[in-house]
């Protein structure tokens, strides 16, 4: 701990008594500065949707496009199906000199309309990757051959208004799709657009000109007005406002910043005009950092996808073996037209579509929400490893603390707690130190109108001494007790003994040779720690743990208060990640929380790591998943979000595989002695529809509570 500013060395014994008398340690706690991301601005098509990222790079897949399209398409399919001779007997009407129509707009919707098909094929030929869309350009092209060949009067079997339909279906599905995440991928969209299209300078002359975010530099300093967005990271110089951060930490309250304060590119101040020196801009900034880390984590593959992709691939062997049996069979039975009718189904209806979409789509949405709840995952395996963590192990400091001193505790002899508190604040009114800060920062929060001090005079090792009102006042630990050879008064050794046996510093008011007040000084635990330890426990988290540096009794106290079932304190940093070691010889799955810097070992180590608290530090390498809010409720809706996307794969893949499983058999005619057949448009549509399932029930991901409760 340093020493007073402007002290000398007067107050070095706040930290040297109130460690070694009271415990009051900050090992795991060291001072660092915030690392800053040096990264390009991710691009949102950077988050290729894991098994789709092929069919999503060769054939340009945009929602735009197939919604085009799609309509396109649909015009076109409605006087092909009008004019087939099928439908027409079907609903017993006829139209004559039609007989074009089918081979002339068939065709132009096959090349036009199946291009993305067609040209995803051949991307998945060359890349040696087979999978869905070349199920589907082998369905359509099937389709659109037999159907030609039935025009030139070389066969007799026409699909024109199931290929049509079948076109059409397709380009539904995908649009969809598509639109879906395309939905998932705008958290990256929402984040570039919250930095401002230009800033406002402040010139050497003190005016104001307007420039282009790209003429922003490092030392810049600008002006943001009340309602206007922040250009890029800095601090605030000049004047004082609340600035909306919930794009950061996913906290809904603006937060109070003045001068000296840190602010990030594209938070809001929103009641009144700063001017801040400008530290970071363009890819330097906590924002490119963030949309860094969710486009990464929208891209890597995780454990489920890997599953799905493999099932794709084995999906197109089995159905092009499917389809060579069906027509082999039904061949060999002597029904040709029924040969192929059966196999173009079984092509239509085995396209992997909706396991293509299962897995991505649900990552892509909980990474996506993730983002908006001021949760980032950097690692996808993290996330799904959360569900079953059955050990969370927090860092003390800053985690469940906050990780500054706070007056916790005030005792005068008589009994005008307010005046000592008065006192006591103005002879520390000028310093840095931590502990006086706290109590002067205690004396505003009480309102106490504080006196000015005079002839201020450090007492080194020991304490500080200024004249208050005419009177000689010190303030200052034990050694200060002990060079002027001072005990404890009766009226105040019992709040004395309870605060230093809950580890708690104090430091005390001498008024001449007799001491007149003492303060509790402590690590303020933060008002949602106990919450967020009683969230685990209710959700099946049995072993919830704290790990520290600090004394014994002080990590007892605050475990107390808290209600955490294990502690391990006096725990060097470079040794937390035994501790971490030790609990999973345990077998216990364990998440380590910290914040990144100390606990970075730890964090690499855990089966999950994730760090706190980190505000702007989104660069932060060793963990998983970085929770932007300091608020420790959020680790229980890290575990809901994972529990609740894994539930979602799980029943799409489901879905997916085990209609392919029922659909194919059919397709091939298994039940046709029974009466029961699809023919390829029906396959289409049942292809198409179920894909729209599986994105619907995605979505409901949406309805998953991740921030914590009312009143956060």
């Amino acid at each position: 701990m340093e020493p007073h500013a402007g002290h000398g060395a007067g107050h070095v014994n706040h930290g040297v008594d109130h460690g070694v008398d009271h415990g009051v340690g900050h090992g795991d706690h060291d001072a660092h500065e915030t690392p800053t991301a040096h990264h390009e601005l991710a691009d949102p098509a950077h988050a290729a949707h894991g098994g789709h990222a092929g069919h999503d790079k060769h054939a340009g897949h945009d929602p735009a496009m197939f919604r085009r399209l799609f309509w396109w398409s649909l015009l076109l399919t409605i006087p092909i199906v009008v004019s087939s001779e099928m439908v027409m007997d079907w609903f017993d009407y006829e139209i004559d000199g039609v007989g074009w129509v089918g081979p002339v707009l068939g065709t132009i919707l096959f090349v036009w309309g199946g291009r993305p098909f067609l040209t995803g094929a051949v991307a998945e030929v060359r890349d040696r990757q087979p999978g869905m869309m070349l199920l589907i350009a082998m369905a359509i092209t099937v389709a659109w051959t037999a159907s030609m060949a039935t025009t030139l009067d070389w066969f007799d079997m026409e699909f024109w208004w199931e290929l049509a339909a079948l076109i059409t279906i397709m380009l539904l599905g995908h649009w969809q799709e598509m639109k879906a995440i395309g939905q998932a991928r705008g958290a990256l969209d929402a984040l570039a657009a919250l930095l401002p299209d230009d800033a406002e300078r402040i010139t050497e002359d003190g005016s104001v000109e307007k420039v282009g975010l790209d003429e922003l530099r490092a030392g810049d300093r600008v002006l943001v007005r009340s309602g206007a967005r922040v250009p890029g990271d800095g601090r605030i110089v000049e004047g004082e406002a609340e600035l909306d951060e919930s794009m950061v930490t996913g906290e809904s309250r603006p937060v109070a910043k003045g001068p000296g304060d840190r602010v990030v590119a594209g938070t809001v101040s929103t009641d009144s005009a700063i001017r801040v020196e400008i530290d970071a801009v363009g890819a330097d900034t906590a924002l490119a950092g963030i949309q860094r880390l969710v486009a990464d984590a929208q891209a890597s593959s995780s454990r489920a996808q890997v599953l799905a992709d493999r099932f794709a691939a084995v999906l197109f062997y089995v159905a092009a073996a499917a389809a060579v049996i069906t027509f082999v069979t039904w061949t060999a039975l002597g029904d040709v037209e029924r040969a192929i009718e059966a196999t173009v189904t079984v092509l239509v209806i085995a396209c992997p579509h909706a396991l293509g979409l299962a897995i991505p789509l649900v990552i892509a949405l909980s990474t996506a929400i993730a983002a908006k709840n001021g949760i980032l995952v950097k690692d996808r395996l993290a996330l799904e490893r959360m569900r079953t963590v059955d050990a969370v192990l927090f860092d003390k400091t800053g985690t469940l603390t906050k990780g500054n001193h706070a007056v916790t505790g005030v005792a005068a002899v008589d009994g005008d707690d307010a005046r000592a508190v008065a006192i006591a604040a103005a002879i520390e009114a000028d310093s840095e130190h931590p502990l006086a800060r706290a109590i002067v920062g205690h004396a505003n929060g009480q309102g106490v109108e504080v006196p000015t001090a005079r002839e201020f005079q450090s007492l080194t090792g020991r304490g500080v001494r200024a004249v208050v009102d005419g009177t000689a006042y010190a303030v200052g630990g034990p050694s200060l007790l002990r060079e002027q050879d001072l005990t404890v008064p009766d009226g105040l050794a019992a709040d004395v003994e309870g605060w230093t046996g809950r580890g708690a510093a104090v430091l005390y008011l001498v008024e001449s040779d007799r001491i007149v007040a003492a303060f509790a000084l402590e690590d303020e635990v933060r008002p949602e720690a106990a919450a967020a330890v009683a969230e685990l426990h209710r959700m099946g988290v049995d072993h919830v743990v704290m790990i520290t540096g600090d004394a014994r009794q002080v990590a007892e106290s605050v475990a107390a208060q808290i209600g955490i079932d294990e502690v391990f304190a006096e725990v060097l940093p470079e040794d937390k990640a035994a501790a971490v070691t030790e609990l999973q010889q345990r077998r216990l799955r364990v998440a380590m929380v910290g914040d990144g810097v100390n606990d970075a070992p730890a964090l690499a180590g855990a089966d999950v790591g994730l760090a706190i608290g980190a505000g702007t530090d989104v660069a932060i390498e060793s963990a998983g998943v970085v929770l932007a809010s300091s608020d420790p409720r959020t680790v229980s809706g890290v575990i809901r979000l994972s529990k609740a996307a894994y539930r979602k794969m799980l029943q799409n893949l489901t879905w997916a595989a085990g209609y392919n499983v029922i659909a194919i058999p059919l397709a091939a005619g298994a039940l046709a002695f029974a009466g029961i057949t699809l023919a390829p448009a029906v396959g289409a549509l049942l292809m198409s529809g179920s894909t729209i399932v599986v994105a619907l029930n995605a979505q409901l991901l949406r309805r998953v509570r991740i921030g914590a409760d009312e009143g956060r």
